[in-house]
């Protein structure tokens, strides 16, 4: 399954990048309320709507990609920014490796989503 949010901010793709790092993911997301510990800027753990999870941080080309590897579910979402539909914008895309899912998860799935927030630049 995958979502799309987009959130209009000016911040370019370095500035993503600068920006946001694991331990400003609660921060920016009001779906993951602590940090647990972090190893970096790249790793760490977070408390979010779903329990604890290792999270994993990667630049990608016009953003970055972070992943929960421990989730069963394989979520993964980006921000990225510079390409479209919306290139002037961040697209947020959020995917779990299941093509359906039981109601409740996707309502939980559509609440991450629209947890997100962003500085204008």
């Amino acid at each position: 399954m995958e979502f799309f949010r987009t959130l209009r901010t000016r911040l370019d793709a370095n500035s993503i990048q600068r920006l946001l790092d694991i331990p400003a993911l609660p921060v920016y997301c009001d779906a993951i309320d602590a940090l647990v510990e972090h190893q970096g800027l790249d790793a760490g753990v977070v408390y979010c709507i779903w329990g604890e999870f290792r999270v994993h941080r990667e630049r990608i080309n016009g953003g970055l990609r972070f992943s929960l590897p421990g989730c069963p579910n394989g979520l993964a979402w980006t921000l990225s920014t510079g390409h479209p539909p919306s290139p002037d914008a961040v697209v947020l895309h959020l995917t779990i490796n299941r093509q359906h899912h039981d109601s409740d998860f996707v309502e939980s799935l559509e609440a991450f989503a629209d947890a997100w927030h962003l500085p204008e630049a």
